[in-house]
């Protein structure tokens, strides 16, 4: 878990402003499954947790992590749901309100991105204390992801915050 690298190896790159809803990337390279993508606008809507977990819901559905066949799969799509829950509250807590929530998928890691116009820097709370209410968000995160990190804008102030999970067997 890494708060220090700014993007994973599978980051989206250069192509994130071309990205539409749902469709096929890397078509010629290989792979088993073609990266799927969907993005949704949080900029000025209400309930944003909620509607960002259902979307993220629904993007699982569409990618077949849902209806689970077995615990390790709905344990894996309910890890998804909870850290886009953490990223999302994070941004309404510390950052003016989250402004995309970004998913993508390639059939073996799942990246979940929320931008925001925050200055800050998330960070799990350190020393962590179990008994305490409130600050586990970026905890939970990292323990449930396979790496984190955080994307400045160069160009204004903002950040997307990016965590991958690791798709089911």
């Amino acid at each position: 878990m890494s708060t220090t690298r700014p993007c994973s190896p599978g980051d989206r790159g250069p192509e994130s402003e071309a990205a539409v809803a749902d469709a096929p990337a890397d078509r010629g390279s290989g792979e088993s499954a073609a990266r799927q993508v969907r993005r949704l606008s949080l900029n000025g809507a209400s309930g944003i947790v909620p509607l960002a977990r259902d979307y993220t819901r629904q993007a699982l559905h569409a990618w077949g992590w849902l209806p689970a066949e077995g615990a390790d799969r709905q344990a894996a799509a309910e890890d998804v749901l909870l850290v886009v829950s953490e990223l999302v509250t994070n941004a309404c807590l510390h950052a003016e309100g989250p402004d995309e929530l970004w998913l993508s998928c390639d059939g073996k890691v799942l990246r979940i991105e929320v931008s925001d116009k925050g200055a800050g820097q998330p960070a799990p709370r350190t020393p962590h204390r179990a008994g305490r209410p409130g600050g586990h968000g970026m905890f939970i995160v990292q323990r449930l992801c396979l790496d984190w990190g955080v994307v400045r804008n160069p160009d204004a102030t903002g950040k997307t915050v990016w965590a991958e999970l690791g798709a089911p067997a």
